[in-house]
């Protein structure tokens, strides 16, 4: 079954061939209204479910408007709305919904959670976000950059600077996939999940942990952040006072490439992890990353449908 639970579900050309996709039908799509159908409708008569135990903006409505762009039409719920919520299992809820559409797209908090959901279910399922990974987010950041640069992203120079949270593993699986280079910086006792770490060097990933920002941001063509609370973390003042030498700022970023671009995959705390200068200034690609969800998230769907 062609499952989207993170980077590695498909391979290296797998992931190339989405992102090809993804390039073609926004281009394709230059100058018309959004709820317009692609021309080929790929995804006509099929369904995509999509259940969420976690809020959603960015994830929801582009889920939403790659299925219509596609030709498909969405079921949403949120697990409170369901039987799941009241304590049916993780994998009768899978076989049921498994039987009523065509692939389903799960946004959650245990990464286990997805893994039992997939096991049990019949048709595809797609990662919309777990505590720790965010494989959809990550490939429309990678769209992002090869649009703006107009080349591929191998051997591209890559700097995340925050939490070591699911972002961050996310973008270290993308750098050894897709070989480009990735320096991660953030405080002691925030690094990235280590099974993720060793996966990705075994790998061959180009991946280097640093405790300093500036040390990380040097010389990067792309420079990452992300919330530094997650959703259904507490709000920590310890944590906030470790994270505050890793803030993007101006000063920050002028160590960085002098075309570097900025990526957030957002919402963004301004005045946290970014200042108003930098997310709205001309190195934010923050927009586009954003709205490229949409045609990311059309290539994989059409790869796990097996249209692709």
């Amino acid at each position: 079954m062609p499952h989207f639970l993170d980077l590695s579900s498909p391979t290296a050309a797998g992931l190339r061939a989405i992102l090809d996709e993804a390039h073609r039908r926004k281009a394709a799509r230059t100058g018309w209204a959004r709820g317009r159908m692609d021309c080929d409708a790929p995804l006509a008569g099929h369904t995509l479910a999509m259940v969420f135990e976690k809020p959603s903006t960015r994830t929801r409505f582009s889920f939403d408007m790659a299925m219509r762009q596609l030709g498909g039409s969405t079921i949403v719920s949120g697990a409170g709305d369901m039987q799941l919520g009241r304590g049916e299992s993780i994998a009768d809820t899978a076989r049921v919904i498994g039987r009523m559409v065509d692939a389903v797209m799960l946004r959650t908090g245990v990464h286990d959670k997805l893994e039992q959901f997939a096991e049990a279910a019949s048709v595809p399922v797609i990662n919309g976000l777990t505590d720790l990974s965010h494989p959809c987010q990550v490939m429309a950041d990678i769209m992002t950059f090869e649009e703006r640069a107009g080349r591929p992203v191998t051997g591209s120079s890559w700097a995340y600077v925050g939490d070591g949270n699911n972002m961050t593993n996310s973008l270290i699986e993308a750098s050894s996939m897709l070989k480009f280079d990735l320096r991660v910086g953030v405080p002691h006792g925030f690094d990235p999940d280590a099974g993720v770490m060793a996966t990705a060097c075994a790998r061959g990933g180009c991946i280097d942990l640093v405790h300093n920002a500036a040390a990380a941001v040097e010389g990067a063509e792309v420079v990452v952040t992300d919330t530094w609370v997650s959703m259904g973390q507490r709000d920590s003042k310890e944590k906030i006072a470790a994270m505050m030498p890793f803030q993007v700022n101006a000063a920050l970023m002028a160590k960085a490439a002098p075309d570097a671009l900025f990526l957030h995959c957002l919402p963004a705390h301004r005045g946290e992890e970014v200042t108003d200068a930098v997310l709205d200034g001309p190195q934010s690609a923050a927009w586009d990353e954003a709205e490229n969800r949409l045609h990311a998230q059309k290539a994989i769907l059409l790869w796990c449908m097996g249209k692709l």
